[in-house]
C-alpha cells in the first residue's frame, strides 16, 4: 500500500514596515519546495493582497473565503511567516481552517540583519502562537523553531505534518466494519458505538449469515470469483490445502471485497470463529492478510476498537498495518515478548510469503482440516509503533508505543505468525496497559510514527492517549 501525500493550502503572514520582497521569494521557495517532496499545494492568488499575503483582518477574511471554497481540496495549512507576520489576520484567516494548522518561520542569518532584510520571524511565531492558544485554534509548531524550507529539517518537518494530516483527515470521516457478532467469550473487544460516533467513526454491522448465504451466489464462472482466486493464489503458498477450503475461501473473499465496497470501509472487523470452522470449513486469516497489505485494516475477533487504531496507524506509516495478540513472555528477558496471531498479518510485515496452514488451535473444538487459512509465518524484523483504543464515559481511549521486532528465533512447532517484541520497559507498558482494562489484542505498523500519531490523536481528534 501506499499512502497519497496531502495536499497542503499555503498562508503567507506578513507585516507591513517589513521588506515585501521576501514574501514574492518565500511564495516560489515553498511552493517549489513541497511539489519536489511530492505535495500538491493551493494558494490564494497573488493579487488578492498585498504581496499575496495577509495581514489585515480584511484580508484575513479573503483568505478564509479561499479555504472555504476549496474546502475538501486540502488536508492541511502551512502557516508560513517569512517576517514577523500579523496574528489578528491570521486569527480571521484560520480560525475556522478545521484541518491542522503547521506554523513555519524563515530564520534570519548574520549577514542580513540589516532593515531590509532582516525577518523577525522568529519573534512573530511566539505571537501567532499566542493568539492561537487565546482563540482555542489548534496548532502544530515543530523543533527548530525557525527553519529554511530549503532545508533538511524542513523535509523532517513537512514528512512529520503530512503524517499527522493523514491521521486526522481520515479518521474524521471514517467507516468500520463489524462483520458479525461479537464472540461471546470476548467482552475484551466491547466497544460503544454511539461514542465512536460522537467522534466521526461510523461502526456499519453486519449479520455473519447473510454472508455465508452471499457465498453461494459465487460461483466459479464468475469474473470476480477468477479475478480473487488469482490473488490469492499469488499471495501465498497453498500446497497441501484442499481445493474446496481454497474454493470457500476465494468465495468469501469476493463477499467481503463485495461488502467494503458497498459500505464504503475504511476498515472492518470480523467475527472469524468458530462459525467459519464449523459451517465453512475454513479460516479466514489470509483474507484479513490480503486485506491489510491493500491499505483495508481488518481486525480479527470482531474487535472494532483496534481495527480503528490499525487504521489511524496505517494513515501515519503509509504502511500497513495488523492486529496481534499480546501473547507469551520470552524466556527470562523483561523488555522481549512474542506478538502473535493465527494468520492475518500481511505479506510486507512477514519475512518471506506466508504459508496456508489448518487451524492447530482451534482444531481442538472443531476437528483437524475444518481451519485452513491461516497465514503462517514469521514477522520480520523492523521497528513498529503500537496501540489500541476503547471507549469509555463517552471518551475514545488509547495507548501508543513504539518497539522494534528482533531475529530471535522462536521454536520451530509455535504455531501461527509470530514475532519477537522488543519494547523498552516493557514491564512497565504491560502495567499501564492492564491496569486501564485495554484488550489482549494490539495494533502494529511498521515505522516509528508514534509523535505525528499521538498529536493527530489529541490535539486535533480529541483522543484521550496514555503513552508507554
Amino acid at each position: 500500500m501506499a499512502s497519497k501525500k496531502t495536499t497542503f493550502a499555503l498562508f503567507f503572514g506578513n507585516r507591513g514596515f517589513f521588506p515585501a520582497s521576501l514574501q514574492a521569494s518565500a511564495r516560489k521557495e515553498m511552493t517549489e519546495r513541497l511539489e519536489r517532496l511530492g505535495h500538491q499545494v493551493i494558494a490564494l492568488d497573488p493579487k488578492a493582497t498585498r504581496h499575496g499575503a495577509v495581514e489585515t483582518p480584511e484580508e484575513g477574511e479573503k483568505y478564509a473565503r479561499f479555504l472555504q471554497e476549496n474546502r475538501g481540496k486540502f488536508g492541511g495549512v502551512i502557516l508560513c511567516l517569512p517576517n514577523f507576520g500579523d496574528e489578528t489576520g491570521a486569527v480571521a484567516a484560520l480560525r475556522d481552517a478545521n484541518v491542522p494548522i503547521l506554523i513555519q518561520a524563515y530564520p534570519d542569518t548574520f549577514d542580513k540583519m540589516d532593515p531590509e532584510h532582516r525577518r523577525d520571524a522568529f519573534c512573530g511565531k511566539f505571537s501567532i502562537m499566542d493568539v492561537f492558544v487565546q482563540y482555542g485554534v489548534p496548532f502544530t509548531a515543530l523543533k527548530p523553531h525557525t527553519v529554511n524550507p530549503l532545508g533538511d529539517k524542513f523535509q523532517e518537518q513537512v514528512a512529520y505534518f503530512d503524517r499527522l494530516c493523514r491521521v486526522v483527515q481520515g479518521m474524521r470521516r471514517m467507516i468500520v466494519g463489524a462483520i458479525g457478532a461479537r464472540t461471546t467469550a470476548f467482552k475484551t473487544v466491547r466497544i460503544d458505538e454511539i461514542t465512536l460516533q460522537e467522534f466521526g467513526i461510523t461502526v456499519e454491522t453486519l449479520d455473519l449469515s447473510d454472508v455465508f448465504a452471499q457465498m453461494k451466489g459465487i460461483k466459479d464462472t464468475n469474473p470476480k470469483y477468477k479475478k480473487k482466486a488469482k490473488v490469492l493464489q499469488d499471495y501465498s503458498n497453498w500446497k497441501g490445502v484442499p481445493a474446496k477450503a481454497f474454493n470457500t475461501i476465494v468465495q468469501l473473499g469476493v463477499v467481503l471485497d463485495n461488502i467494503i465496497e458497498e459500505y464504503k470501509m475504511d476498515a472492518l472487523a470480523l467475527r472469524c470463529w468458530v462459525e467459519m470452522q464449523r459451517q465453512l470449513g475454513v479460516s479466514p486469516c489470509v483474507l484479513l492478510s490480503e486485506l491489510n497489505d491493500r491499505g483495508i485494516p481488518a481486525a480479527c475477533e470482531v474487535d472494532i476498537g483496534n481495527a480503528v487504531t490499525m487504521y489511524g496507524l496505517s494513515l501515519a506509516s503509509g504502511k500497513a498495518a495488523t492486529c496481534l495478540d499480546w501473547n507469551n513472555n520470552y524466556g527470562d528477558e523483561d523488555d522481549r515478548c512474542i506478538l502473535f496471531h493465527c494468520g492475518p498479518v500481511p505479506n510486507s510485515m512477514m519475512t518471506a510469503k506466508g504459508d496456508i496452514e489448518d487451524h492447530s488451535i482451534l482444531a481442538n473444538a472443531v476437528g483437524k482440516g475444518c481451519g485452513f487459512g491461516c497465514n503462517v509465518g514469521r514477522i520480520a524484523r523492523v521497528p513498529f509503533t503500537y496501540g489500541s483504543l476503547l471507549t469509555r464515559d463517552g471518551n475514545i481511549l488509547c495507548y501508543l508505543g513504539e518497539g522494534a521486532f528482533t531475529e530471535d528465533p522462536i521454536p520451530e512447532e509455535f504455531f501461527g505468525c509470530a514475532g519477537v517484541a522488543d519494547i523498552p520497559n516493557l514491564q512497565d507498558a504491560l502495567q499501564k496497559i492492564g491496569y486501564a482494562g485495554y484488550r489482549h489484542h494490539v495494533s502494529v505498523t511498521p515505522g516509528h510514527v508514534a509523535a505525528p500519531t499521538y498529536e493527530a490523536f489529541t490535539r486535533y481528534l480529541g483522543y484521550c492517549v496514555t503513552k508507554v
